[in-house]
């Protein structure tokens, strides 16, 4: 029996190098009795990954966008209206809430008869909102969005972000960033490079 859980572990003990240290903490938020009242309020639309090619597009298309936290009647739901901005015209959606329990807290979203659910990730800051999420079509699709209280991300919130795809199997050209947020990391990128 042991040799068996041996030869069991040998030949499983590839997929653990392959994926990055940094990954085993990358787990869910346990929400406590204070999560849902951190939640309530706008949330600014930063990036998106996704695997699911129509979520790609529809992040391209995205010139801005934010989330909007609203507690309901039950105390375990939170109400999730979501503002874009496509062009010129301005878009929201109010069919996703978000359900808090000591457990955990999964985002739930309904759009044309499909349900999509997703999870609260733990992250470093309170200041940043990552939803995982899963979907299935003909076969599995993982996703990741980033929303954060203000525009003026961190490289190490950014990273954080990346660090989060990179453990859901999601590549560097599945990541979408809202335009404004291209446009700062190039100035950013530019001004670094000014002689001193």
């Amino acid at each position: 029996m042991a040799l068996a859980c041996f030869v069991t572990f040998l030949s499983l003990a590839h997929l653990l190098s392959s994926m990055p240290l940094q990954c085993e903490l990358l787990l869910p938020q346990i929400p406590d009795n204070t999560t849902a009242s951190k939640l309530l309020g706008k949330w600014f639309y930063i990036a998106g990954a996704s695997q699911f090619p129509f979520h790609l597009l529809e992040m391209v298309l995205i010139d801005n966008g934010y989330l909007d936290v609203n507690p309901t009647e039950q105390e375990q739901e939170l109400f999730i209206n979501q503002h874009v901005t496509v062009g010129d015209k301005c878009l929201s959606n109010n069919s996703t809430y978000l359900e808090v329990s000591i457990n955990n807290a999964t985002l739930i979203k309904y759009a044309k008869n499909q349900r999509t659910m997703g999870k609260l990730m733990k992250s470093s800051s309170e200041e940043i909102f990552l939803i995982q999420y899963q979907m299935h079509k003909e076969k599995n699709y993982a996703g990741l969005y980033l929303y954060a209280r203000n525009q003026n991300m961190s490289n190490t919130q950014l990273e954080e972000f990346r660090d989060h795809a990179k453990c859901l199997g999601l590549r560097e050209e599945e990541i979408i960033y809202a335009p404004w947020q291209k446009e700062l990391e190039a100035t950013v990128a530019s001004i670094s490079h000014f002689p001193k």
